[in-house]
């Protein structure tokens, strides 16, 4: 079972997380959450990894209907989106996938909030990728 939905970009790190901010407000989603994992293990551990952010998107519609359909949802919400570095001048975007959701809590309530989720935000990462 895969858990991410996945795209390689031809641009560097910092463009792509601006594009992906704009790609995931196109989609209906903020950005509630942000985590600087490079800067983070720099101060607490003193150790130097890529260029790395996780963007916890949310999309108010669809967290309601997931906390209606399961009180504890919000133990996997926000949709954590992570963009982070690879090597020069490339960068990759990921979302965990929301299906992943309905697979956890055995929930068949959530598919439909899920698959949508998944739509908007495979749709969010197709549009950082120009069409050929």
């Amino acid at each position: 079972m895969s858990y991410a939905i996945t795209t390689t970009i031809d641009k560097p790190y910092a463009q792509t997380v601006r594009a992906t901010r704009d790609a995931l407000a196109e989609q209906g989603f903020g950005v509630l959450t942000e985590i600087d994992i490079a800067a983070t293990l720099k101060a607490k551990l003193g150790a130097d990894v890529a260029p790395q952010i996780i963007l916890g998107a949310c999309r108010p519609p669809l967290a309601h209907a997931a906390l209606e359909a399961e009180p504890s949802i919000g133990l996997l919400l926000p949709c954590n989106v992570v963009v982070r570095a690879v090597d020069d001048g490339h960068t990759v975007v990921e979302a965990m996938d929301p299906t992943v959701m309905v697979t956890l809590t055995g929930n068949e309530q959530l598919a439909d909030v899920a698959t949508d989720a998944r739509d908007r935000l495979t749709s969010a990462l197709a549009a950082l990728t120009p069409q050929s």
